[in-house]
């Protein structure tokens, strides 16, 4: 039987990455084959895809990142899937730990925690979650969840011992274009959702004016950015900004709704 790591498809979405994508592919060349979704870039991130023999780039026109991603296992032939952003970046250590990975028949997927890196420096500490990233394909299928996505298994899931980076290097002035876009989603998700389904954190949300607060308070004291300098500054503002276009974004169709 061949390893598994000899069974693993990458699949990465894309749509200019051109300022990411070599950190994640330069850790992936293992891989036998990896798989890129891209809907429509036009920075460089075609012609730097090209220069990776292993890759395979399929076009698709995006709809929402679940459809994306459903649409990529379509694609897939080998049993496992290692689904990645394209600015994530895989540490030595879980390298090493996926060589010498041997499942039972029962454990149909893995989960990887995340080192957060602002500009390459990593920080002490974030508010992103671990997530499911390596999966049987034939047990896995993708649903939206406000502006993200997540990906449902079948079965076991085990946690991996090391982490990903996440290290987002594209200008500020695309994040803030994507912030106003997820705030969007994410109070249409809120707001149509039945209150009792959310989670804990996604009912503060809801309530909109605590979440800024509650989020500058846990990235800078509890997770520990107060302690990295200007990185840790960046980041906490990030995510209080975020929270913060959320919650206008509530209150606005709320008082819209109330007229």
């Amino acid at each position: 039987m061949l390893p598994v790591l000899d069974q693993i498809t990458p699949l990465i979405i894309t749509n200019n990455e051109a300022l990411n994508l070599r950190r994640t592919l330069d850790k992936l060349g293992w891989a036998r084959r990896i798989l890129v979704v891209d809907s429509g870039s036009t920075d460089d991130t075609i012609r730097i895809l090209q220069s990776y023999s292993q890759v395979k780039v399929v076009h698709h026109a995006f709809s929402d990142f679940a459809s994306q991603c459903n649409f990529g296992l379509a694609q897939i032939t080998t049993p496992w899937v290692l689904s990645l952003d394209a600015d994530y970046e895989l540490s030595d250590a879980l390298i090493a730990e996926l060589q010498s990975l041997a499942p039972a028949k029962e454990v149909a997927g893995y989960r990887a925690k995340f080192i957060y890196r602002i500009h390459g420096r990593p920080l002490r500490g974030s508010l992103y979650p671990p997530r499911v990233v390596l999966y049987r394909g034939a047990h896995a299928v993708y649903q939206n969840e406000g502006h993200g996505h997540r990906v449902s298994v079948s079965g076991v899931i085990l946690p991996l011992a090391g982490p990903i980076y996440h290290d987002d290097r594209k200008p500020l002035s695309h994040w803030f274009a994507s912030q106003q876009r997820y705030a969007r989603q994410e109070a249409e998700y809120l707001l149509s959702s039945d209150g009792g389904a959310l989670s804990r954190i996604d009912r503060v949300r809801l309530a909109a004016w605590p979440a800024p607060l509650a989020v500058a308070i846990y990235a800078l004291i509890l997770k520990g950015c107060l302690l990295d300098g200007w990185p840790g500054w960046f980041y906490a503002l990030q995510r209080v900004l975020a929270e913060a276009m959320l919650a206008l974004e509530i209150i606005d169709r709320r008082l819209r709704r109330d007229r």
